[in-house]
Formats: structure tokens, sequence, C-alpha cells
């Protein structure tokens, strides 16, 4: 049994030997298996990197578990993927069952410790059906874009957190909380040095899984999508992050994994956000293949907390690693405790988080694969 501390890489070298390793293990199961990249047309150091297989008998169902689309999640998710593969991917019935693993939807951002890819992209964003990357869309965000993304160097984090709390305040009074983080989380795609920046095209890291998923909905009749994110959430207690498109209600899929702490990527039990990759596989299915069965969802592990503090302070905390990432810091410290505090809010350091998040997502796959009919 793997030690809870080796689960999580320190590196996206190493995260990304450690997938392709696994190859050898799956053909045990999966005899088909094959390790497919696609190197990244900027980088040829850097690729998105996926294991596949079909069934071995008969394609029936396929398990896709995907991580790394914001970059730095992508160490979570590599620790995720690690334990699905070691305790729960054995379970499985490779006669009927296919697999497809992604490591690392974003590799630069992972390497690089950053969510979006090079281009400041947050992936997350740009999964549309019918693309349309409207830089007037949520005109909201323009209120905020000054407050979030503002330009000159970084001074002291002590002196910038009183600045962003008094206009955060300020913010609040005259938008009201929800209409603040719907304006902030929804996506933009106008500032290119902002926050939850959606591109002004498709991203090369999206194209590739489109197709992917394009590929699983066409050979199989059951889909079962797992995707790893961290941030957002209570710190101690894993969401699980269902599709605004699901038709059943959160309380029934926490009744049906017995797992505590289930809701829908709404503005009132979440956020809502446009280009949500999730959205994007139940969108396809309905429009293309409306008789495939599917389930996706998203393990959310939170880091902040869901209090007042932890809703306002993860934006806090982005803010200022993306002001140094572009305009710089007085000086390496400055810098150094804007990257710190960035890192601790999608890559914590606690053990005890680690074990708490590890317990919580040996829990849930539990649950989500035994009524799936996965095991």
């Amino acid at each position: 049994m793997t030690s809870t501390q080796s689960l999580f890489p320190e590196t996206y070298e190493s995260s990304r030997e450690r997938f392709r390793g696994y190859l050898s293990t799956i053909k045990k199961m999966w005899n088909k298996a094959e390790l497919h990249q696609h190197v990244m047309s900027f980088d040829n150091e850097l690729s998105i990197d996926w294991i596949y297989s079909e069934a071995t008998e008969k394609n029936e169902r396929i398990l896709v578990f995907t991580t790394g689309e914001h970059g730095v999640e992508g160490y979570v998710g590599s620790a995720m993927m690690h334990m699905f593969i070691e305790n729960h991917m054995p379970k499985l019935d490779p006669r009927t069952t296919g697999i497809l693993l992604v490591h690392a939807i974003n590799p630069w951002g992972m390497k690089n410790h950053r969510r979006g890819n090079k281009d400041n992209i947050d992936l997350n964003r740009t999964f549309m059906l019918d693309p349309q990357f409207d830089p007037s869309f949520n005109p909201a965000y323009d209120k905020l874009d000054a407050f979030l993304n503002p330009k000159g160097t970084l001074t002291s984090i002590f002196y910038n957190n009183l600045t962003y709390l008094f206009r955060l305040g300020w913010h609040i009074t005259t938008m009201g909380t929800r209409d603040f983080r719907l304006a902030l989380l929804l996506g933009q795609y106008r500032n290119q040095q902002g926050l939850y920046y959606g591109g002004k095209e498709m991203p090369e890291e999206t194209r590739v899984i489109m197709d992917l998923y394009k590929t699983a909905l066409r050979d199989y009749e059951q889909i079962l999508h797992l995707d790893m994110h961290t941030g957002y959430g209570p710190r101690y207690q894993m969401s699980l992050v269902n599709s605004a498109l699901d038709k059943g209600s959160s309380d029934y899929f926490e009744k049906r994994f017995n797992y505590p702490l289930v809701v829908a990527a709404t503005a009132d039990e979440f956020y809502a956000i446009r280009g949500d990759m999730i959205d994007y596989i139940y969108g396809l299915q309905q429009r293309d293949f409306p008789n495939k069965r599917l389930f996706a969802t998203s393990f959310e592990f939170g880091t902040l907390g869901d209090t007042y503090y932890g809703l306002f302070q993860s934006p806090r905390v982005m803010v200022h690693e993306n002001r140094a990432y572009w305009h710089g810091a007085v000086n390496e410290n400055v810098r150094a405790e804007a990257k710190r505090g960035f890192e601790e809010l999608f890559n914590p350091s606690a053990s005890n988080w680690k074990e708490k998040a590890v317990k919580d997502a040996e829990q849930a796959f539990k649950g989500i694969l035994k009524a799936e009919g996965y095991i």
C-alpha cells in the first residue's frame, strides 16, 4: 500500500513518468491498452498523456478519468489517479469495460504551477458545443476588472491584503454576494492577462480532450467520467460537483452514492461557469448521443473552506499571484509569498489535509463505481 505522502508528486515530470509507468500494470488486465501522447506544439518537452483500451470482449461501458485541467491542480489529481489505479481499477471487469485515463490536460500549467495554460487561458471556460469566444460576454466582469487584475508591481502582501479587503467590501455592497461571485467566476473573453480568461479561440488542449470524449461516447453504451479539481468547497470534505445539465438532484446523488456532499454547478449550489468541461460532455451526449448513458462529475477538494473567509480569500490569493506573474514583485520575498499562498490554495502541503482528501476520494470512488454498476 502506498503511503499518503508519496501519492502526491513534486514535479510535473515525475508525475508524468509515474503515469507512463502504469501501462505495464494495466496491460495485465487490458492487453489492448496503449499509451498515447499529444506533444504540445509550442514545447516538445510537454505532453498530454493518456492510456486507452477497449474492453477485451465487448464495449459496453468505459471509465474516463481526467486530471490537470487547471495545471497546478494536477498534483492532487495525480495522487487520486494513483490511488484509483492501485485500489479500484483491479475491481473493474475488462471484458466489458474500457478505460481512458488522462494525465495533465494542461501540462504547461502543471509544470509551471499555474492555473491557466501558457496563454493564461482557463481551459474550463473553453468547452463549448457552439464555440463563441465573445469578448462582450459577462459585462459585469468589467466592474471587477481593475479590482481583480491590478496593474503595477506587487508590493507588500500585507498592504495589498488591506486594499483587497476594502475594495472587496465595496464591490459586495454594491453588487451583492451572489452577483459578485457570478461575475467573478462565470468567465470572460477579453482581458488576456485577467483571471478566468477563456481566450479568443479553441485552445490546443481543449481540442485534444474533445476528440477523446467523442470517441468514448461513440464507442460505448455507458460512460462514467471522473474529473479531479481543487480549490473550492469545505477544507475537510471533498465535494462532488455535478453538471447543471444532469437532471438528478444533489440529494438524490448523495443517497445514491452514499456520499455526504454533492452539489450542482449552478449559481445557487456552487457557481456557474460558461465553457465547463463536464457541461460539454453532457451537452455532447444530449445532442449527438441521446441513447447513451452518462454520468460525469468533478471531485472538488476544498482548501481554504466554504466560509465567507474561504470564499473571498481564494480570489485574493489568485489576484496576488496573477499580478506578480504579469507585473513582477518588489522583491523575491514578496513574489515567493504570493506563490506560496497560491500553491496552498490548489496543492496544500498539510499532511492532515492530504489524508482526509484521500479518505473522501476513497468513499466517493466506492459509492460511484457501485451505483453505476462498474463493480
